[in-house]
């Protein structure tokens, strides 16, 4: 959902020494946040992309700041909050 670009120039990073670790936090970012919003692409709608890509932002400056003492409870437990009102239902 979000390009590398979007999310080095939300960084504020300007050089591309760090483009790997940042593709790589891109993807875990997607995948914890459908995971946490328990969402399949095909259940992405409209009305959700601004609400997931907030997120994934999030979750990429979290873990890109925090590389070596992150709080992965804290982050799941922000994460359910910031996609509370989109998350599925099913277990």
């Amino acid at each position: 959902m979000l390009t590398l670009d979007e999310v080095k120039q939300y960084l504020r990073v300007d050089s591309s020494e760090e483009d790997t670790l940042i593709e790589g936090l891109i993807k875990t970012a997607d995948s914890l946040v459908r995971d946490v919003g328990r969402m399949s692409q095909p259940d992405i709608s409209d009305a959700s992309k601004p609400v997931m890509m907030a997120a994934e932002l999030y979750t990429v400056a979290y873990l890109y700041e925090h590389r070596e003492e992150a709080d992965h409870h804290g982050l799941i437990l922000t994460l359910r909050a910031l996609l509370f009102g989109i998350r599925e239902e099913r277990f």
